[in-house]
């Protein structure tokens, strides 16, 4: 739907004002409308359908996550980590448990490592399949959710049987997991891998190639490299940007550097590009639970060692996972005591959107929908 590239959108805006009346308008897109995904609101200053100005507006459901997690204990913190990025919550979670095991030197059971990647990259799938089926319904497809939603409930029914926990998953701990796996999660993980390649195969004939899809998302939203950089983007949005930057590679952690799987990566910069990376993770990510299941070494499941009343050793700690949308950090400043400092968590939704006001300046309405649905914003991610 793209009328105008963005040059000759603004000049267009720039010579309608010139000597002109000022007839811009401002229309609020949220911070209710479905478009946002959340509570978010993006104020846009309008010439006609074109948008002049756009200012996004934070901070609704702001919850003072980092202060919260200065105020308990490093245990007492783990559920408020599922609540940041809801459909992230085990990278988010592995991350916080990967910053106290760094901090304490505890040791973590490799069955352990092996069962947090099998769990996340089951996570990662369920995460993309909500975006998928979200950013396609924004774009008028109503259908694909509720493919992408039955898939998700595959998941779903696995992780419940092992954590009890169907969205804001808990099951990490400090020096492992909860509970180990049983032969019913492995056995439906492992018919989950090739179902899932099969629906991939369909997704794409249903609607990755569709002519209408591509119409709205290629050449829409251009996000080039140095952009990228600025702002500090990070995910399927940098990968989309061709940079082939992914925590799990470029900073490895927990049982990663055991697997081999390649890092989707697509030098067209536009919303399409995004859109590919996420389809392309799916696959790899079968990959990654495909080879850990067959590689799934015996042992115990979390080290009986750690113990119930941690104090972190004074210091700074930082420990980093890529999540379902980009690199997610967690920097702690601890004390001594049984309680951090301070915590600082670096989340990939917050730079994603700063450079939305930039890339929507000069677009017509409905790009801009198609475009911050290409960055897959989770809203409490960004007022942590």
């Amino acid at each position: 739907m793209l009328l105008l590239n963005k040059e000759e959108a603004l000049a267009r805006v720039a010579a309608h004002h010139v000597g002109g009346p000022n007839e811009t308008f401002v229309l609020n897109l949220g911070p209710q409308h479905p478009a946002t995904h959340g509570v978010l609101r993006v104020k846009l200053t309008m010439d006609g359908e074109y948008i002049r100005k756009a200012e996004c507006v934070i901070g609704y459901i702001h919850r003072m996550h980092e202060k919260m997690g200065e105020n308990r204990t490093c245990a007492q913190f783990l559920p408020n980590t599922s609540r940041l990025d809801y459909l992230s919550a085990c990278q988010y979670t592995h991350a916080w448990t990967g910053v106290v095991e760094r901090a304490c030197k505890i040791e973590v059971p490799q069955r352990a490592e092996y069962i947090r990647v099998i769990t996340s990259e089951l996570n990662r799938i369920a995460s993309h399949l909500v975006g998928w089926g979200a950013w396609v319904m924004d774009l008028g497809g109503l259908t694909p959710i509720l493919y992408a939603f039955d898939d998700r409930e595959k998941i779903l029914d696995l992780m419940e049987g092992i954590c009890g926990a169907r969205l804001t998953y808990c099951y990490y701990r400090v020096g492992g997991v909860v509970n180990d796996i049983d032969d019913a999660f492995i056995q439906g993980a492992k018919a989950f891998v090739p179902y899932m390649r099969e629906r991939l195969k369909m997704y794409k004939d249903f609607v990755t190639d569709n002519v209408i899809l591509r119409k709205r998302l290629e050449g829409i939203g251009i996000i080039d490299q140095d952009m990228c950089l600025r702002y500090g983007a990070c995910g399927p949005v940098i990968r989309g940007s061709g940079i082939a930057n992914d925590t799990r590679k470029t900073e490895p952690y927990s049982a990663y550097k055991d697997f081999d799987f390649d890092i989707p990566v697509y030098n067209e910069c536009d919303s399409m590009a995004r859109y590919l990376v996420r389809m392309d993770e799916m696959e790899q990510s079968l990959r990654i639970i495909e080879q850990a299941l067959a590689k799934l070494p015996e042992g115990p499941f979390i080290n009986p060692k750690v113990p119930k009343l941690l104090k972190v050793p004074a210091g700074t700690y930082t420990y980093a996972t890529e999540a379902g949308r980009g690199r997610f950090l967690v920097r702690m400043v601890a004390d001594g005591s049984d309680k951090p400092y301070r915590v600082k968590l670096r989340t990939p939704c917050l730079s994603n959107l700063s450079l939305a006001e930039e890339v929507c300046e000069g677009m017509i309405l409905p790009d801009a929908i198609a475009f911050l649905g290409s960055l897959d914003l989770v809203i409490p991610d960004i007022d942590r």
